[in-house]
């Protein structure tokens, strides 16, 4: 199987008012009524460009038409439904993962497990409440602003999708190894058994978690 595939951008570039029924008609009847729940457009938008991304790269990976592929989700709590761990249902011994976060959007899939995270730098001085949430002793002592907590924080999110971390348990686990400086193009890092690759879109942070090397191939919808 080819390695895992990652596609990503800003959703005002991926998405058109023009593309937007036939983005819908690619969705599960679960996903429109998650997507009708949203109060604000641009979420909408996001969420459902994000979820067509998630087909396109499962498709890439099988070799298949990201119109024959059925994205579901499935919460340990709740069973399948709107929320949860995403799976293709016609081939779901592949990982897939999304993320979005206001107006930029990813995804990608692989064989084994796979997360990706996406979030936004927030301004102003380091977030202390957040970093002491979600930071071990030795990455405290490293992270003097917004953009070196985000950077961490979107390892563990990515993590916590590929099923290896939980949100209680974010403190427990030290990633201070790992660098803090700026990639100024994707960057392939390693962590335990795991290959990371992380890039940055303006003040968008973003990292992909998978068993083998994963790559980012040109984003499109429709």
């Amino acid at each position: 199987m080819p390695d895992p595939v990652a596609l990503a951008g800003a959703t005002a570039e991926l998405w058109s008012p023009r593309a937007h029924r036939s983005l819908l008609a690619l969705l599960t009847p679960a996903e429109r009524r998650r997507a009708a729940r949203l109060v604000r457009e641009s979420d909408r938008r996001d969420y459902v460009t994000a979820h067509v991304l998630a087909r396109q790269c499962a498709a890439e990976v099988l070799g298949l038409p990201h119109d024959a592929l059925t994205l579901c989700q499935y919460c340990d709590r709740c069973g399948p439904g709107d929320h949860g761990r995403p799976y293709i249902a016609e081939a779901p011994e592949i990982g897939v993962s999304l993320s979005h976060t206001r107006g930029y959007v990813c995804a990608a899939a692989g064989s084994g497990r796979i997360g990706v995270d996406a979030e936004r730098v927030p301004e102003g001085p380091l977030d202390v409440a957040l970093a002491g949430q979600a930071l071990a002793p030795a990455e405290l002592a490293l992270v003097a602003d917004n953009r070196a907590l985000i950077r961490q924080w979107v390892r563990k999110e990515a993590l916590v999708k590929r099923g290896e971390l939980t949100l209680a348990g974010l403190r427990e686990l030290d990633l201070s190894a790992l660098p803090l400086d700026e990639p100024y193009a994707p960057r392939p890092l390693r962590w335990k058994d795991c290959h990371l690759l992380e890039w940055a879109a303006g003040d968008v942070l973003v990292t992909v978690i998978a068993d083998r090397p994963a790559r980012l191939s040109a984003a499109f919808v429709g």
